[in-house]
């Protein structure tokens, strides 16, 4: 088969197209011929040599920790009838709180059966694919914050592929949302998706115009996907008694959420770890998530994709800060 290995740390040029061994499933796992694999942010990170003493990644490695296709084997002790069903799963090596975000890149990839979730008929593979990370965490996210009808939500990187569900998902709770992203695309996608305001956090004075926006009392409900100084400013706004859920580091790191200061205005304050994304919640947040796309309600946004070959163009448009949505790979 074909994949994408990283051989050596390095930037985008080091993802390199190789002939590889088609992977065998072993007991309790399954071989997907791969039509889309997820590319994350913090794909492109690992490749850098960035956080190696969380993720222990060692060239060489196929990067990618998400995959959608068709089901072409499975292990010893798994049901045939599962061949040709069409499903989207981590890979087998991932995992949040463990594992590595590995494998993805390829045109076949181990899963596990436990993590499997069948795509309905009237999702895409690409969808379904794009929802395989996002899908339970934004799920998560928004019941743990409690989102009620007359909330201001800020959504920071509101048009990365978390963001873009969490502002759909506040909207029709009936929530006021503010989005806050780079150029002025990313703000027509937040505005078209339902962000009553859109501002640019590249820009100085961002966070007081959000406060501005509230009428001064700061947004009750924060998602953080933007972290580093972005999510600094945001948790430094969130109203007395708000909920700031800190789960990106688009910007390079996570928001510092040590500090005392927002907790003695009565702010809970929570990262991506205190929310239940792992086990039965992960199988149950998945299956609601595909079905309101399937019902239409909720749009999955793919901004671009690539072929396996192209991979490096990919990992470019997300450390550039250009693209939209989620990013995804697709063998030929």
């Amino acid at each position: 088969m074909r994949a994408v290995q990283v051989r050596e740390f390095g930037g985008p040029e080091v993802l390199e197209l190789h002939e590889l061994p088609d992977p065998e499933p072993a007991a309790g796992q399954v071989l997907v011929r791969v039509a889309a694999a997820d590319v994350m942010f913090l794909d492109t990170r690992l490749r850098s040599g960035w956080g190696t003493d969380f993720f222990p990644v060692r060239p060489p490695y196929v990067p990618g920790g998400a995959i959608g296709g068709v089901i072409t084997a499975v292990g010893s002790d798994v049901d045939p009838a599962l061949l040709g069903k069409r499903v989207a799963a981590p890979t087998a090596a991932s995992g949040i709180g463990g594992g590595l975000p590995i494998g993805g890149y390829a045109e076949s990839a181990l899963t596990e059966l436990a993590h499997l979730t069948e795509i309905p008929g009237d999702v895409t593979v690409e969808q379904a694919t794009a929802l395989v990370h996002d899908g339970h965490t934004a799920s998560a996210a928004f019941d743990r914050a409690a989102v009620r009808p007359g909330d201001t939500v800020l959504i920071t990187a509101a048009a990365g592929g978390l963001g873009t569900l969490l502002t759909q998902l506040a909207r029709q709770a009936g929530a006021e949302v503010i989005a806050a992203a780079r150029g002025e695309a990313k703000l027509a996608l937040a505005r078209r998706l339902g962000a009553a305001t859109a501002i640019d956090y590249s820009e100085p004075g961002w966070a007081e115009r959000v406060r501005a926006a509230t009428g001064g009392r700061g947004p009750d409900v924060v998602f953080d996907g933007a972290g580093g100084q972005p999510g600094d400013a945001a948790l430094a706004i969130t109203a007395d008694k708000g909920r700031f859920i800190g789960y990106g580091a688009a910007a390079g790191e996570f928001a510092d959420t040590g500090s005392e200061q927002p907790r003695e205005r009565g702010v809970e304050v929570l990262s991506l770890f205190d929310l239940p994304t792992g086990g039965d919640h992960r199988s149950a947040y998945a299956t609601r998530m595909l079905g309101e796309v399937a019902a239409g309600r909720v749009e999955v946004v793919v901004g671009q994709t690539y072929p396996l070959a192209d991979a490096a163009r990919a990992h470019t448009a997300i450390e550039n800060r250009s693209a939209l949505g989620r990013t995804l790979v697709i063998p030929e």
